[in-house]
C-alpha cells in the first residue's frame, strides 16, 4: 500500500472504532510516542506488544461516548490526523473532550511511527 492507502486505511478503522484492526498497519518494531506518558508508564511504547497493551490500558481506564476523527493529510512519508473525542475517567468519573493530533511516519509500506500532540494541561 501507497501512503494515502495506508492513510485512509487508519482513518476508517479508527472511524469504526476498530483500533485493535489498525495494528495489521504496523511494523513490528513500531514505536508509539504519547506527548505525556499515562501515570506510572513511559512516553514511548515500542514493539505491537506495547503499542496493543497501551490500548488496553485505554480501554479499561476511559469511556468514549464519541469521537470524531479528521484527514488524513498526508506529506511525503508522514500523515496526520486529527482526533476529538468526548471521554470519561473512569476512575475519576471527570468527563471532558479531548483534542489530538497524530503524526504517523511511514516506512516499506507499514506505519513505524506514531506521535501523539495534545494539550497538557
Amino acid at each position: 500500500m501507497n501512503i494515502q492507502e495506508i492513510a485512509d486505511k487508519l482513518v476508517a478503522v479508527c472511524k469504526a472504532g476498530n483500533f485493535e484492526d489498525a495494528l495489521v498497519l504496523y511494523a513490528p518494531d513500531a514505536v508509539s510516542v504519547e506527548a505525556g506518558g499515562p501515570p506510572g508508564q513511559s512516553r514511548e511504547a515500542v514493539g505491537l506488544a506495547a503499542i496493543r497493551a497501551k490500548g488496553e490500558w485505554w480501554v479499561e481506564n476511559h469511556e468514549v461516548h464519541s469521537m470524531q476523527v479528521a484527514g488524513p493529510w498526508p506529506h511525503d512519508d508522514r500523515f496526520i490526523v486529527g482526533f476529538k473525542i468526548d471521554v470519561t475517567m473512569k476512575a475519576t468519573k471527570h468527563r471532558f473532550t479531548m483534542e489530538e493530533m497524530a503524526l504517523y511516519t511511514v516506512k516499506d509500506g507499514k506505519i513505524v511511527r506514531e506521535e501523539f500532540f495534545y494539550s497538557m494541561g
